[in-house]
């Protein structure tokens, strides 16, 4: 356990015997001299119990503010969650009703877990989201003999692991500021090149190439006008919004086809041999040829989750250390859901929800508000399945992303690194990732970090040798011979069966 934690276990000690104190504390809005004032001292007395009762009113408010990361959240799950099921529906050769069904009820197990643990019994766990990076492993995993209830089970098993040996906080604590930093660098700017892509991609295929370019166009200028007005928490909903309307003025093919019902709750019908799935239960084989993939998903959650929270750092008062999210209980919770979505029958691959948190910062609100209204638009979307039509809409779904996610990743990175020592870290981690992947990058940046061989070589020698080059030594060598097993390696032939 880190000094952090066991400082804010104290904490929490401490606000358990005084439940009436965030009552105590809060004050009206119109006593404050501004909007941002206002939530900044709501975010610095807030005292949220971690694993206890947490309710509305009583331990934190809703506000307005709490819908921008709410709507973003829902857009984003409806997008990542059909991206997963869609990836492993075509190598299975499952229809395109089969990956909207799965979605819908997929959308109602989040709801569970939103709701129950990151709004009510510890709001200091993120929501747990969909594993972006994971998608275009999926057809490999596919090839590879796996299964998604294999998959999804181990995954659970190896983050419930991590979470429970705290072993997310270590591996937090032996990042430097240079090392995360470029890691939200490189995942900004390839996610940003990413969504301008697919949108240009898109527009071009529908014979409407203009009209990626005025959106585009209409969207830099937003972004940089609430970014000067300090209003960028507004930059999903107002941007999706008028992405919507240009492209739709602009003659842009769009239509709802997704009429609103309810979908199938059995897990019999999703695992079996000739409904759902429609491939029966995993053996032991399956099992097995999952494994480094499962291995290769948890070891991204650190990374991921880091991020994520060093967002919150950047935009939060100083004050506000015990509403920061907790990455062992975060990916404690990612694990759990996993494992429970998957027993039911969904084809989530579960993370950090970023597309929750990252605009929650940006409002400067904490986890629980949000959680709440996200559970209550989960169950609007998937019931009513029009919403799920628009968000998934190329203008909208792209320009969300782009200014709701890619975005703030690339500047809250470019923050991070403004002195030579972390921009040589930096540098090495954009490199690496470029090179391999992100996990990569980040794990042999850390290792060359920590022994001073990069960026600051102060930090290292104050390292103990176990936090200097054990820990990211044998994370580096664990995680190399992961990706080498599935041939992720440039030059290496995977040398496990396919």
């Amino acid at each position: 356990m880190t000094q952090d934690d066991k400082k804010r276990d104290v904490q929490e000690q401490q606000t358990e015997a005084d439940d009436t104190g965030y009552q105590q504390k809060h004050r009206p809005s119109r006593e404050f001299g501004s909007r941002a004032d206002y939530l900044h001292n709501e975010l610095s007395i807030m005292s949220p119990k971690r694993w206890a009762l947490n309710l509305p009113f009583k331990d934190y408010r809703i506000e307005p503010e709490d819908m921008i990361p709410a709507l973003a959240a829902t857009i984003g799950k409806i997008v990542m969650v059909a991206a997963v099921v869609g990836a492993f529906a075509g190598p299975l050769n499952l229809s395109d009703a089969f990956v909207v069904e799965n979605t819908r009820f997929e959308m109602l197990i989040a709801v569970l877990f939103v709701i129950g643990f990151s709004g009510m019994f510890n709001p200091t766990a993120n929501l747990a989201g969909t594993h972006g990076p994971m998608i275009p492993l999926i057809p490999l995993i596919v090839t590879a003999g796996g299964h998604p209830l294999s998959l999804g089970l181990l995954v659970g098993l190896f983050g419930l692991i991590l979470g429970i040996s705290r072993g997310g906080s270590k591996l937090m604590a032996l990042t430097s500021d240079g090392v995360r930093g470029g890691l939200l660098i490189y995942l900004g700017a390839i996610g940003l090149l990413s969504q301008i892509g697919s949108l240009t991609d898109w527009a071009n295929a529908s014979g409407m190439g203009y009209v990626a370019f005025v959106v585009i166009l209409v969207t830099i200028v937003m972004y940089a006008l609430l970014a000067r007005l300090e209003m960028r928490w507004l930059s999903i909903p107002l941007g999706s919004g008028i992405a919507f309307l240009i492209a739709f003025a602009l003659g842009a093919p769009f239509e709802f086809v997704t009429e609103p019902g309810f979908p199938t709750l059995s897990p019999a019908y999703w695992w079996g041999a000739d409904t759902g799935w429609k491939i029966g239960l995993p053996g032991f084989s399956e099992f097995l040829s999952t494994a480094p993939f499962a291995i290769l998903a948890v070891a991204m959650w650190s990374p991921d989750v880091m991020g994520q929270r060093v967002f919150q750092e950047i935009n939060y008062p100083r004050k506000a250390d015990k509403v920061l999210m907790r990455v062992d209980d975060t990916m404690g919770v990612a694990a759990v859901r996993q494992a429970v979505g998957s027993a039911l029958g969904g084809g989530n691959l579960s993370s950090s929800w970023g597309t929750y948190i990252i605009p929650a910062a940006i409002a400067k609100r904490p986890i629980p508000g949000g959680a709440i209204l996200t559970g209550i638009m989960c169950v609007i979307a998937a019931l009513w399945g029009y919403p799920m039509d628009l968000a998934v809409w190329p203008p909208v779904l792209n320009v969300a992303l782009m200014v709701g996610v890619f975005m703030p990743l690339l500047e809250a990175g470019m923050q991070m690194t403004r002195d030579i020592r972390s921009s040589q870290s930096a540098g090495i981690v954009v490199f690496g990732s470029a090179f391999v992947n992100p996990v990569f990058g980040w794990s042999v940046a850390m290792l060359l970090d920590n022994l001073g061989l990069i960026g600051d070589k102060e930090r290292g020698r104050r390292l103990h040798y176990m936090d200097r080059w054990v820990l990211p030594g044998i994370t580096f060598v664990i995680l190399l011979v992961i990706m080498a097993a599935v041939g992720m390696l440039p030059g290496i032939p995977a040398f496990i069966p396919h």
